[in-house]
């Protein structure tokens, strides 16, 4: 046992020692494994990663399941004016999970690929959220001027054009300041960040504007989800000039530009991310979803729903006006005959028994009836007389 002692202890020694030198200090909370590039996944010393991540997930996770439902109960939906908004909102709901997973590269440190992964996808799920509020702007707006809705694909392919556009505006900018003119590519400048995101700006200040302009509708039933769409619009908007403020210019005031430029982007991100997903994507969600209510009282001026009572009127005009009048004055005479009967004949001191209902009614009453009985010809009162 003493010799096994001894190897064991020759073998072990000089490793362990050896590790423990060399072994880098690991931040309080990363003693699972996790590499040097990922610590902020873990680092309880820097809180603002942890908490990013477990909102980021949560986020990610009720988009996934919020999307799930849609496609589960897409047959379900059959009024056409509805199912056209599913489209962006499937659009939107990609968008919003594409942010919070952005979020987690602002948690991993610098290097050239993740970098680029920034850059180019930042405008990208932006604009791919801001052009789905704008298509949905513009169905609304036609919604409730005209009662009707562009088609569904057509929305989709408006929306995948204008996020066309930053993409190949991003592309650009890359291959100008990356390849052409051999910077790094963690290497910019904060305002040409932002002036980067001008085209992003322009769609969120264009649904602003649609939402608008469909607020000012004639149709009240769409005003709801104007409204959620308009509240989505200026928060995101006080948003954007907030964190463009404190990244461009609170960070040099407060003299904490390197350090905390990674944090802004990415509360940046999970703030808008749950914006949109509060404000804009479950309430659509909802109202495309929801079964419609039967209304209490007859709508008169819906031609959907008054087919039965369209076509009792269509037998009514069918019958000449000449027999609805026939049974018309039928029943008049009818119940002024049953009259007279009950009341009997009156006397008059003047001129001695005066005409009995049933008589009077076919002295004054030139009805079909009366012509038919008469021989086709009307009795008047001096004839009476």
């Amino acid at each position: 046992m003493s010799l096994f002692h001894v190897v064991f202890l020759l073998l072990t020694g000089p490793g362990a020692s050896l590790s423990q030198a060399e072994q880098p200090t690991v931040p309080f909370g990363c003693r699972f494994g996790i590499p040097r590039p990922y610590t902020l996944l873990c680092d309880l010393d820097a809180m603002w990663g942890v908490v990013v991540e477990v909102v980021a997930a949560a986020g990610v996770l009720v988009a996934i399941l919020l999307l799930i439902v849609l496609l589960c109960r897409l047959h379900s939906v059959t009024e056409a004016p509805k199912r056209s908004g599913i489209g962006p909102i499937l659009l939107l709901l990609m968008g919003i999970i594409g942010l919070f997973g952005l979020s987690f590269a602002y948690l991993i440190e610098h290097n050239e690929s993740i970098c680029l992964v920034r850059r180019a996808l930042w405008g990208l799920f932006f604009s791919l959220c801001f052009a789905c509020m704008l298509a949905q702007g513009l169905r609304l707006r036609r919604l409730a001027r005209e009662s009707r809705s562009p088609g569904g694909c057509a929305l989709i392919g408006l929306v995948l054009g204008l996020t066309a556009v930053q993409g190949i505006i991003a592309a650009e900018w890359l291959l100008l300041t990356v390849l052409r003119e051999g910077n790094p590519a963690c290497e910019y400048q904060q305002l040409d960040f932002a002036l980067a995101c001008a085209y992003v700006v322009a769609l969120l200040l264009s649904a602003l504007v649609t939402a608008t302009l469909a607020l000012c509708g004639k149709a009240r039933q769409w005003h709801c989800n104007v409204v959620w769409l308009l509240v989505s619009c200026l928060l995101s908007i006080l948003l954007w000039v907030a964190w463009v403020g404190f990244y461009v210019y609170g960070n040099k005031v407060l003299g904490k530009s390197p350090d905390w430029d990674d944090p802004a982007l990415a509360v940046a991100l999970i703030a808008q991310g749950w914006l949109l997903l509060l404000c804009h994507a479950a309430p659509e969600a909802h109202a495309c979803l929801r079964t419609p209510t039967q209304p209490s009282a007859p709508d008169y001026f819906d031609t959907s729903q008054n087919s039965s009572r369209m076509r009792e009127a269509s037998l009514d005009e069918d019958i000449p006006l000449s027999h609805r009048q026939f049974v018309e004055n039928q029943g008049y005479a009818f119940d002024e005959n049953a009259a007279g009967l009950r009341s009997g004949s009156h006397h008059n001191g003047n001129t001695g028994v005066r005409p009995s209902a049933p008589f009077r009614s076919n002295v004054y009453q030139p009805t079909e009836m009366t012509m038919i009985l008469n021989g086709g010809a009307t009795l008047s009162s001096g004839a009476v007389q």
